[in-house]
C-alpha cells in the first residue's frame, strides 16, 4: 500500500493554533479482509513540529455500507485522546454515485471523559468524467453539534471545504 500525503491549508478565520500550512501523511496497513490499521501524522510548517499523530483500527462492513474505527491520537505534541468514529452510507442510485452519509466521531481524554463530539449528515454526489479525466464530488452537509451547514467540492486531487461561519480549508493530495 502506498502512503498518502497531502498539503492542507486552513483559512485565517480558523482557530489560530490550526491555521497555516500543514503536511499530512496517512498509511493504511491491512489487518484482515475487512479491517486495517491506519496511521496519520501531520507537521505544522510554521512550527516545524508534529501537530497530530494518530493510530486507528478500522473495521469495514461492506454489506451495510458502514465502517467503525477506534484508536488513539496525540494533538499539538501533548494532548492525548481516545478516538471512536463511525460512518454509514445510504445510496440513492444503483451505481452509488448519489447518496447520504451519516457520520460521527467522539474524542475522549485519558480518563475517558468526552472532549469533542462531531456528527454530520451529508448529501454526496459524485460525477465521473465531469470533463475528460476529471472527476468531481459535491457534498452538502450539516454538522449536528456545531449546528453548521457546510459544503465540499472535490476535483481529482483538490478539495475545498467551506462552512457557513466563514471558515474554510483546502487540501491538495499528492
Amino acid at each position: 500500500m502506498v502512503m498518502e500525503t497531502s498539503l492542507r491549508l486552513r483559512g485565517a478565520d480558523s482557530t489560530p493554533s490550526q491555521h497555516g500550512l500543514r503536511i499530512h501523511a496517512k498509511q493504511k496497513l491491512p489487518l484482515a479482509s475487512n479491517a486495517l490499521l491506519q496511521a496519520h501524522a501531520e507537521i505544522d510548517t510554521s512550527t516545524r513540529k508534529p501537530s497530530h499523530l494518530a493510530l486507528l483500527a478500522r473495521q469495514f462492513f461492506p454489506q451495510l455500507s458502514a465502517n467503525v474505527g477506534v484508536g488513539v491520537q496525540l494533538e499539538r505534541g501533548n494532548i492525548f485522546r481516545y478516538s471512536l468514529r463511525g460512518k454509514k452510507a445510504v445510496s440513492f442510485t444503483s451505481d452509488g454515485l448519489l447518496g447520504l452519509n451519516i457520520k460521527g466521531r467522539l474524542l475522549a481524554d485519558k480518563d475517558f471523559q468526552p472532549r469533542n463530539k462531531r456528527g454530520a449528515v451529508e448529501l454526496a454526489w459524485t460525477i465521473l468524467d465531469f470533463r475528460k479525466g476529471q472527476d468531481v464530488r459535491l457534498k452538502a452537509g450539516y454538522e449536528l453539534y456545531r449546528k453548521m451547514p457546510y459544503f465540499q467540492l472535490r476535483e481529482n486531487n483538490w478539495t475545498l471545504n467551506g462552512y457557513m461561519d466563514g471558515k474554510w480549508d483546502v487540501r491538495f493530495d499528492m
